[in-house]
C-alpha cells in the first residue's frame, strides 16, 4: 500500500497533543496534555485552540457525544470536560477523589462512559452532568481505553490486570484474560468484522476479541514498537500508533500487518482516528498533528 503523510505544527509550543476524535462539525478535535488546551484542526489544516479553565488538568482522551459536543477526560484535575463546537467549556468533578479519568466514549444509551485508572471504576455521565460509578471486580486493574461495542455493551482494556473488560449499560461486568502475560493493553476499537481490536503496549502485539470473549493475537514486525491507540480505517483495516518505533501500523482482519515511518523522528504518536476526508489523523506529542492518506 502506498501512503502519504503530512504534519501540522501546533501554535502552542510543547502542547503535547494526545487524544483525537472527529467532531459534529467535521473537524478534528484533540487534547493538549501539556498545553492544557483543546485544539481543533480542519481537514485543510486550520488550527484553533481553547484553554481549559482548570490549570494543569492533564487532558487525555476526547470523544464526540450524541449531543454534538466533545467530551474529554482531565486525568490530573479529576474531572470530565465538555466543549461545544463554539469553544464553550464546562467541567464536571468526579465523585471519587483522585480517580484518574482517562478513556471516554459515547455509549449506546446516550451517556458518556469513561475509565478511572486510579479509582478502578467505570464511570457514566449524562449530558446534564449526573454521574454513576461501577467498581471493577479485580483491584488495581488500571482500566484505560473504552469503546462502545456492537453488542450494546462497553468494552475496555485493563492495563495492569491483563484483561479485556465488558460492562453493560446496567453495570454488569465480565473480564476476559489475555493469553500473553503482561501484555499491557491500552487502545481499543471496533473493527469492520464486528470484533473488538486492541493494542498490547508491552506484549508488542495487536489483539482481537469477539463479543463471545474469544481472543487472537498478532505479533508486530518491529520489536518494542509500543502500540498505543487504534482505530478502524475506511477499507476495513485497523490503524494504530507505535509510540516506541515512531510508526503508524496497519492490520487487516486477516492479520496482515504493515508499518509506515512518521517523517518527524521521535514524534511520540498517541491518539489516532479516521477523519471525514478518509485520512487517518493522529496526535504527535512532539507538538504536531499528523495526517496519513492511503493512495
Amino acid at each position: 500500500m502506498k501512503i502519504q503523510m503530512q504534519e501540522y505544527l501546533l501554535p502552542t509550543l510543547k502542547s503535547g497533543p494526545y487524544g483525537i476524535t472527529v467532531g459534529s462539525d467535521h473537524a478534528l478535535w484533540f487534547t493538549e496534555n501539556h498545553g492544557n488546551r483543546v485544539g481543533r484542526i480542519t481537514i485543510d489544516g486550520n488550527i484553533k485552540e481553547y484553554p481549559v479553565p482548570t490549570p494543569d488538568a492533564g487532558l487525555s482522551i476526547i470523544t464526540a457525544g450524541v449531543d454534538g459536543d466533545l467530551w474529554f477526560t482531565e486525568y490530573k484535575a479529576n474531572k470530565i470536560g465538555r466543549i461545544s463546537t463554539d469553544g464553550e467549556i464546562t467541567e464536571f468533578s468526579l465523585p471519587t477523589a483522585d480517580a484518574g479519568p482517562f478513556g471516554i466514549t459515547a455509549g449506546p444509551d446516550g451517556a458518556l462512559w469513561f475509565t478511572q485508572i486510579i479509582g478502578n471504576k467505570i464511570g457514566r455521565i449524562t449530558g446534564t452532568g449526573e454521574m454513576r460509578e461501577y467498581l471493577l471486580p479485580t483491584p488495581n486493574a488500571f482500566p484505560s481505553a473504552i469503546v462502545a461495542g456492537p453488542d450494546g455493551a462497553l468494552w475496555f482494556t485493563e492495563n495492569q490486570n491483563n484483561k479485556i473488560g465488558r460492562i453493560t449499560t446496567t453495570g454488569k461486568i465480565v473480564e476476559y484474560q489475555i493469553p500473553t502475560i503482561g501484555a499491557g493493553p491500552v487502545g481499543i476499537t471496533v473493527g469492520s468484522d464486528g470484533d473488538l481490536w486492541f493494542v498490547e503496549i508491552n506484549g508488542n502485539k495487536i489483539g482481537r476479541i469477539t463479543t463471545k470473549g474469544e481472543i487472537s493475537e498478532y505479533e508486530l514486525p518491529t520489536a518494542n514498537a509500543r502500540p498505543h491507540a487504534i482505530t478502524a480505517g475506511r477499507d476495513g483495516e485497523l490503524w494504530f500508533t507505535e509510540w516506541g518505533s515512531n510508526q503508524i501500523g496497519c492490520i487487516t482482519v486477516n492479520g496482515e500487518i504493515s508499518e509506515y515511518p512518521i517523517p518527524t523522528v521521535n514524534s511520540e504518536p498517541h491518539g489516532i482516528v479516521l477523519g471525514p476526508d478518509g485520512a487517518l489523523w493522529f496526535a504527535e506529542e512532539i507538538n504536531q498533528i499528523g495526517r496519513l492518506i492511503s493512495l
